[in-house]
């Protein structure tokens, strides 16, 4: 949380059309922070991009493309990142996605632990606790800004619902 992913997937996506490529960029259409369809970068930058739900089949709906890029990761259903590991193997096409290891009691989500046993590559964006220490894990919070160590693991939110902590800060509190 609150490492760049967004403004990085929105990144390589500008490299790829600066060389006359076309990619596809994807998020999760249950965050509908910005609006459905809506990648938004803490810094400003947004773009309409596609969205994919439980019913998205990457293999069957995918287009010709130089590279395809997810937003948001980790609410890919196990069957669909192994659809887009599938799509990188068998038809070569670059498959980057950006999203979050574990949720605020520090489990991990269906779609991040399947995308973590099949990448190729794997690439942390850092942030840092509020103690300064790299931060790794998300802490929920409520609106006086008191942690919350129950609940759906799904609860979409930005910086009025989540923090970023370090190990230790997050089994401290």
């Amino acid at each position: 949380m609150n490492a760049g992913k967004s403004t990085a997937m929105l990144q390589v996506a500008h490299n790829y059309e600066e060389q006359g490529q076309q990619v596809r960029l994807y998020t999760a259409a249950i965050d509908d922070r910005y609006g459905v369809g809506r990648v938004t970068s803490r810094l400003g930058p947004q773009r309409e991009v596609d969205v994919f739900t439980a019913a998205t089949d990457f293999l069957t709906d995918m287009p010709k493309v130089a590279c395809v890029l997810i937003d948001e990761s980790q609410f890919l259903s196990p069957r669909q990142v192994s659809q887009l590991h599938q799509l990188a193997q068998t038809r070569g096409v670059p498959v980057i996605c950006y999203g979050l290891r574990t949720d605020f009691l520090g489990e991990p989500f269906p779609g991040s632990a399947y995308l973590l046993a099949l990448a190729d590559d794997i690439e942390e964006l850092k942030n840092i606790c509020t103690c300064g220490k790299k931060a790794t894990m998300n802490i929920r919070v409520d609106e006086q800004g008191k942690r919350i160590k129950e609940g759906e693991q799904i609860s979409i939110g930005g910086n009025e619902s989540y923090r970023q902590a370090c190990g230790r800060c997050f089994y401290a509190g």
